[in-house]
This record gives C-alpha cells, sequence and structure tokens, in this order.
C-alpha cells in the first residue's frame, strides 16, 4: 500500500475503504446531536471528497460531560482513534472551555487526529447548523491534506495548521498552540453570552418542571385554599400590582432557594487553591444553574398561573365576590384573585421542593457529576 493513499493522520493507507471517524459525545442531548450528524456527514463528505466513503460512528463518554477535563477528553479520544482504528476522532463535549476570558469553541490537534468541540459554545440559535459546519471544517483541514491524494508525512502535516487557521465561521478566531495544534475562540462578550445560552439549553429547564412533583401537590392545595378563601379574596383586591408583583417574585425565589440550597446544587470551592480558569468555571456552572432552576419555576408558575385563572372564572359567580369585597368587579378582580392565589401557593410549594428526590433534582441541574464515570473496556484499556 502506498503512503500517499487517502489515509489517516500517520499516512497509514485506507484505499478501497470507507474512511473511519469517531464521534465521542457527552450523554444526553449532545448524544443525539452526535447521532443526527452522524446521519449526514457521510453524505456531506462524500461531495466534498469525490469517489470516497466515509463510515461515522458514535460513542457516548461520560466524561465529555460539564465534570470532565479538556486534556483527559483528548488522551481518550486519541486512545479511541488508535483501537478502532479510526481516521479521525472528533469530541463533542459540554465542558466549557477558556482561554484567558474568551470561551474556546474547538481545539484542533493534527499530530494525534483529534479535535474537541464545545457544544455550548456554538449557542443556542442554530446549534445544528453550527455543529455540521464546524465538523466539516474540522475534518476538512485535519484530513483535507492526506485524503486529496497528497503524502500525509510531515511536511504535509505541517502544512494543515495553517489550512485550519483560515477556518473561521462558524468556529471562531484560530489561534495556533504549538506546532500541531490550534484552537478557536470566540469574542469575549458574545462568545461569553452564546455559551451561558447553550450551557442552558443543554441542562433541559423543562426537567426541573418534572422533577417537582411534590413542590406541585403542596403548591395545588394551597391554592384551592386560597380560592375559596374570602379573606384572600379580599386580600386581593386590596393589593395594588407593585405588591402583587413582590409577592410573586418572593415566591418565586423561595422555590428556587429551596432547591438550590435543599438539594446541594450550589457549587463551593475547596480548601485547596483552584486557579483562575476553575473559579470562572464553577461561576459559570452557578449562573447556568439558577437559570436554569429560575426557568423551570417561572414555567411551573405560569402553568399554576393559568389554572388558577381558569379555575377562579369557573367557580367563583361574580355576584359572589362582589359582595364579599363590597364593590362592583371586572376581569382584573379576577385576575388578581388568581395571581395571589398563584403566589401564594408557590411559597408553599417550597417546602414541598425541599422533599423532592435529591437524585431527581440534581440531574435537572447542570452542576450535576455523576457518581461514576464510564471507563474505557478492559481491552481497550490494556493498548
Amino acid at each position: 500500500m502506498s503512503d500517499s493513499d487517502p489515509s489517516r493522520p500517520d499516512g497509514s493507507s485506507t484505499r478501497g475503504q470507507p474512511i473511519a471517524i469517531g464521534l465521542l459525545a457527552a450523554p444526553g442531548p449532545t448524544c443525539q446531536l452526535a447521532e443526527r450528524l452522524a446521519r449526514e456527514l457521510p453524505d456531506l463528505l462524500e461531495e466534498r471528497f469525490p469517489g470516497l466513503s466515509w463510515r461515522i460512528e458514535v460513542r457516548v463518554e461520560s466524561r465529555a460531560g460539564p465534570g470532565g477535563d479538556s486534556d483527559d477528553l483528548i488522551r481518550v479520544a486519541r486512545r479511541l482513534l488508535l483501537i478502532r482504528e479510526w481516521s479521525l476522532a472528533i469530541c463533542l463535549t459540554d465542558l466549557p472551555l477558556y482561554v484567558g476570558r474568551r470561551p474556546v469553541t474547538a481545539h484542533a490537534s493534527v499530530s494525534l487526529g483529534v479535535a474537541l468541540v464545545s457544544v455550548p459554545a456554538l449557542g443556542v440559535v442554530g446549534l445544528e447548523d453550527r455543529l455540521r459546519r464546524t465538523a466539516l471544517r474540522l475534518i476538512e483541514g485535519l484530513l483535507g491534506g492526506s485524503v486529496s491524494g497528497k503524502p500525509a508525512g510531515r511536511e504535509g502535516r505541517v502544512r494543515l495548521p495553517d489550512a485550519l487557521r483560515e477556518i473561521r465561521s462558524p468556529v471562531g478566531r484560530a489561534e495556533r498552540e504549538g506546532d500541531q495544534a490550534v484552537r478557536f475562540v470566540a469574542p469575549t462578550t458574545l462568545g461569553n453570552v452564546r455559551l451561558l445560552a447553550g450551557m442552558v439549553r443543554a441542562n433541559r429547564p423543562w426537567r426541573v418542571v418534572v422533577s417537582l412533583s411534590r413542590a406541585l401537590v403542596s403548591a395545588l392545595g394551597i391554592a384551592a385554599f386560597a380560592l375559596i378563601s374570602p379573606g384572600v379574596w379580599q386580600l386581593a383586591n386590596d393589593m395594588g400590582v407593585a405588591r402583587l408583583v413582590g409577592v410573586a417574585v418572593g415566591s418565586v425565589l423561595a422555590i428556587g432557594g429551596s432547591l438550590i440550597i435543599g438539594h446541594g446544587l450550589w457549587e463551593r470551592s475547596s480548601g485547596r487553591e483552584w486557579s483562575e480558569e476553575a473559579r470562572r468555571r464553577m461561576l459559570l456552572f452557578n449562573l447556568t444553574t439558577v437559570i436554569t432552576v429560575l426557568i423551570g419555576v417561572l414555567t411551573l408558575y405560569l402553568a399554576q398561573l393559568a389554572i388558577a385563572a381558569a379555575s377562579v372564572l369557573v367557580l367563583i359567580p361574580p355576584q359572589t365576590l362582589q359582595s364579599e369585597i363590597g364593590r362592583a368587579i371586572g376581569l382584573g378582580n379576577y385576575l388578581a384573585l388568581a395571581w395571589l392565589a398563584t403566589s401564594m401557593a408557590m411559597a408553599g410549594g417550597a417546602l414541598g421542593a425541599v422533599l423532592e428526590d435529591n437524585a431527581a433534582v440534581r440531574e435537572a441541574a447542570y452542576g450535576y457529576r455523576p457518581e461514576e464515570s464510564v471507563e474505557i473496556d478492559d481491552a481497550e484499556a490494556s493498548v
């Protein structure tokens, strides 16, 4: 076999065989993205490199989750590349990566044949398209010299980082890391906003609502009591909008704080010395957790408000409400009653939030860390 055949970065031949690319992905939504990407890449690559066939293999890697380490992931990806005889390994991670204050969207090592993509750094809007273009450009940059029929020896490989440096959108600006590696960084402000949004998306805030079964039961019970209590009717109509807003905000913060504090979702620094990057990452995790929990609690609040509004309109006749509060009523009176009942219910639901299953709540937060990481099989580890 000729060293000039379409090949891996080490020059080994793959002529007549599909060029194999491994996709390592964090469990959950990122793995689902990887599976969809794996179905699309072969056709897209065949258009880019006519006459060649491609095989994409997806593997779930727990260490690509938010508790992983980028250096460890690169070593794992390289080891699997050798074991599985891939031409290239791309790891899709939920881990936020930084250089200084700038988010790193991707890292590519030509000598190792490994690329690392921080999926949250790609943002939320058009995520699948951004990921598809990112993967294609990384593959073209890392394997372009060898699959185009040129030798993939030392001289060919040295030129490849220059090709990678030409990649900009959607990965970001390229910066050389030594002779054989390139990282891609996003602008500080926009990049951090996009990263935070991507981390919240990866966290799937709607799972918080699903995990709040006990809090929901508590809230429904208190709301039912509030809706049939004439004292609450009078109170709701005597309170102004400012007070109702204050009570609503307080109830949301109460149940959100109960979830975060009661279930240990807030990350704290240990006694050891932390690097600036570690502190920044901890702050980012905590901010993501707060936003995730607030989105989930607000969703629950709005659902509870809709139920309360429908209930009060159906169950309380206008003449009964008017007789109790002693003045003419309108739709605003009903809405004020539903609003106050919902806030009272959510404040009472804070106790139920503390009693929720700890594992279920922690899984619904970005700070969740698996108890055990999935290790490479013994057969693979021995390579």
